[in-house]
């Protein structure tokens, strides 16, 4: 799945750059939308993300474009792949400013793991 989001001056840190909390929430949303639709009518919560490591400041103006693609299933968790590239204000050219892994765990009304139903075909 891609999705794509434009830096705003209310993402930005005071520094004027966006701020990482700004893009972790985005890429935890965008890899909870990507595990809803290849399973839907499950509730996913997100139980860990892997390295956390910013590349390069991002500008207002920027667009960004994340690539979230499954990488595991397990009995009751996935986990996705996300990549995260921005291109400056009036350009395409793009370089990656962040990846990660964003593991979800399905979960009942009561909170309590389940497993998770089969894949939508193609997964």
């Amino acid at each position: 799945m891609e999705n794509f989001t434009l830096v705003r001056p209310e993402h930005l840190n005071h520094h004027g750059y966006l701020f990482g909390g700004v893009l972790l929430k985005w890429v935890d949303e965008f890899a909870w939308m990507a595990a809803s639709r290849d399973y839907p009518g499950s509730t996913f919560v997100t139980v860990g993300m892997d390295k956390v490591a910013f590349r390069h400041r991002v500008v207002n103006g920027a667009i960004l474009r994340f690539q979230i693609l499954p990488l595991e299933r397990g009995r009751t968790s996935l986990t996705y792949a996300v990549d995260v590239h921005a291109a400056p204000p009036g350009s395409v050219d793009e370089e990656r400013v962040f990846s990660t892994r964003v593991t979800f765990v399905r979960i009942d009304g009561e909170g309590e793991k389940i497993p998770l139903p089969p894949a939508k075909e193609g997964l």
